[in-house]
């Protein structure tokens, strides 16, 4: 399975990472906004050893269209920010390329755009791709099925310099309907990312903690998305249809 990657600052770094150490995947090339390291090998500027090109490219001198051209993929996976869509989304869609988005906050507009591109391709979109805060999202979402009148509370916490209300939290918010501005926020130091849910049953009490330790978390879900959505038909795909079928013991 031949991938691209668009984004490689912060979290793009270690995604890259876990991409080039899966045997079932090939990181093709990198996407990026800065002319800082391009035409560079991901795999030597992470020191990874291994055959796949990894090359580095900046938006500002290449389109979409010539990039496909030189080294096609079969999926592109997105952790840039919510423009990057209107850069490669119509020639992926086009070419029927599967598109994966990892970007936490949308726009309703940008969400649309998604939803249109999905008539011609699959399309996955998680504002919080790892596999755990996704379990436990579903998770939640039993415990109110089973309890409907379950008291919810949403705390999340992140780095100091994060400034919005977790995009995650508001899925979380939604998905369990709550009220977004009762959401629970704290900022400290450099915490990558803890997301719980508190579940207030009569008599007991259920805590669902979900904690990315490092954020090579979003690889190992990209890549889990990555293989189950490969065979998808267009259409517009979330974790939970993905996650749903393995639920089955």
């Amino acid at each position: 399975m031949k991938v691209g990657l668009v984004g490689f600052g912060r979290t793009g770094k270690p995604v890259a990472s876990v991409l080039l150490q899966n045997k079932d995947l090939c990181l093709e090339w990198v996407l990026r906004k800065s002319h800082q390291l391009e035409h560079r090998s991901v795999p030597e500027f992470l020191g990874i050893e291994t055959d796949e090109p990894g090359i580095i490219y900046s938006i500002q001198d290449i389109t979409i269209s010539k990039l496909l051209d030189i080294q096609p993929i079969d999926i592109i996976i997105d952790f840039a920010s919510e423009e990057a869509i209107y850069y490669y989304g119509d020639e992926c869609a086009r070419r029927k390329i599967k598109i994966i988005s990892a970007v936490s906050n949308y726009p309703e507009h940008t969400i649309r755009k998604l939803k249109e591109l999905s008539q011609s391709t699959a399309v996955f979109w998680s504002p919080n791709i790892t596999l755990g805060i996704n379990y436990l999202i579903i998770v939640a979402k039993f415990l109110k099925k089973i309890s409907p009148n379950i008291d919810f509370e949403i705390v999340e916490e992140h780095f100091k310099e994060k400034k919005d209300v977790s995009g995650t939290a508001k899925v979380i918010a939604k998905e369990l309907g709550i009220d977004p501005k009762e959401i629970k926020s704290v900022r400290a130091g450099g915490i990558i990312g803890r997301h719980e849910i508190i579940c207030g049953f009569p008599f007991q009490t259920v805590r669902l903690i979900h904690e990315s330790i490092t954020r090579e978390a979003f690889g190992n879900g990209a890549i889990f998305v990555a293989k189950n959505l490969i065979n998808k038909d267009a259409g517009f795909y979330h974790f939970e249809q993905l996650l749903l079928p393995y639920f089955s013991l």
